[in-house]
């Protein structure tokens, strides 16, 4: 007798030696089985969809349901079954998504972001003052790319800065795949709590802020406390993880790559784009859950069954970006990479990171020309446990 065949693993582990790179096995999928089952540390299978657009499908296509989105599939103690909050923008579908999105959007146009950059730059000159005034050494991650993006958020949603240590732990617990059910659930209690205060007293004072625009614009269909906490939740966490890892990655990029940093300050706008595209920070994909029997590339996926949309291995698709595995600065529409999602659940503050990663990226490059890294590159430490890749840690020198 011969033992059934066992499903292979959902890739997790990147090239050695190759930190900027997704697991290898993406490549090989997409040439081969670019549609296929994968057992998840969830304890679920899943299709892992890993063409570029195949993704786009599956993600545009209203009968793969969110409610998984929060990419419980890397949990090994998830509840699959688990109801989704009321509030939740990540996961919920259809017309409770939608009214959920149109109390936030006006907040995240691009006029509306764009009205901002003053303060981003100001807030990113700042910091240069600040780290240029230490000894010629600094922590990029805790002396510039975390303050800025948090700053940024809690000055939109109308979050006390002062108040950041009582949310960026409990955002680092849960976005972590190591942390147990029971941490999630603590840091999540914490943090909810946190933010019913601050509902609470935004009722009482309401102030020029998105939390108070919130509380303030539902007449007639008024958000719940409930809701109100959950999507607060969201867009606070959300709105300084991704950011945050996203500078000090790009960064780190930037300080590899001859000529990179003069591309960057040469068209900062299309050099962002690239470095969305090459980096994928959401590292594990985003999981769908098919609500009808539909065909994805080659492969039938049933109602009831996962899918896990791998976007680091969508945006390193050769047949959408040919020298996809390089990082060229000079590539044509660069920005139809879906490093922020796509379809009706495409990330809404990608505007504000795109405006927070310009403004970063520039003026560090312009103010500290001779940046470099005060470490071997063997001794960073990068975030493989958590969904959003990054380094903990970058140390850096000048002069």
């Amino acid at each position: 007798m011969t033992a059934a065949p066992t499903t292979p693993a959902l890739p997790t582990t990147r090239p050695a030696g190759c930190p900027f790179d997704p697991p290898e096995d993406y490549a090989t999928r997409r040439e081969t089985a670019p549609t296929s089952k994968v057992r998840c540390p969830a304890g679920m299978d899943a299709h892992l969809v890993t063409r570029y657009a195949d993704v786009r499908a599956v993600l545009a296509d209203r009968t793969m349901s969110s409610r998984g989105a929060s990419s419980v599939h890397v949990n090994p103690d998830a509840d699959l079954d688990e109801e989704v909050s009321p509030g939740s923008i990540i996961q919920l579908d259809g017309p409770a998504h939608s009214r959920l999105r149109k109390k936030v959007m006006a907040e995240f146009t691009v006029r509306r972001v764009e009205a901002l950059r003053g303060y981003v730059q100001e807030l990113v000159e700042s910091h240069l003052d600040a780290m240029l005034a230490k000894p010629g050494r600094a922590d990029l991650v805790a002396d510039f790319a975390l303050p800025i993006p948090s700053l940024v958020i809690c000055e939109l949603l109308g979050v006390p800065y002062a108040d950041r240590s009582r949310f960026q732990t409990q955002s680092t617990t849960l976005v972590s795949t190591d942390a147990t059910r029971e941490e999630k659930q603590r840091a999540y209690d914490e943090l909810s709590g946190y933010l019913a205060e601050l509902f609470t007293e935004k009722q009482g004072n309401p102030q020029d802020d998105l939390f108070s625009r919130l509380i303030s614009a539902g007449a007639g269909d008024p958000l719940t406390m409930e809701e109100l906490v959950v999507l607060g939740l969201s867009l606070l966490v959300a709105g300084h993880e991704t950011t945050a890892n996203m500078i000090a990655l790009s960064t780190l990029v930037l300080l590899e790559h001859q000529g990179a940093q003069d591309a960057v300050l040469a068209a900062p706008d299309r050099a962002v784009e690239e470095l969305l595209r090459y980096l994928s920070v959401v590292q594990f994909g985003v999981l769908r859950y098919a609500t009808a029997d539909v065909r994805v590339g080659t492969q039938d996926v049933r109602a009831g069954e996962w899918l896990v949309a791998a976007l680091n291995s969508a945006n390193r698709d050769e047949a959408a970006f040919p020298g996809a595995d390089e990082l060229d600065f000079g590539r044509e529409s660069p920005r139809t990479h879906v490093a922020f999602g796509f379809g009706a659940h495409q990330c809404i503050g990608q505007q504000l990171a795109r405006v927070e990663l310009q403004e970063a990226l520039t003026r560090l490059f312009r103010r500290v020309p001779g940046l470099r890294l005060a470490v071997p590159r063997e001794a960073l430490v990068y975030k493989h446990n958590t969904l959003v890749y990054g380094v903990r840690e970058l140390p850096v020198a000048w002069g």
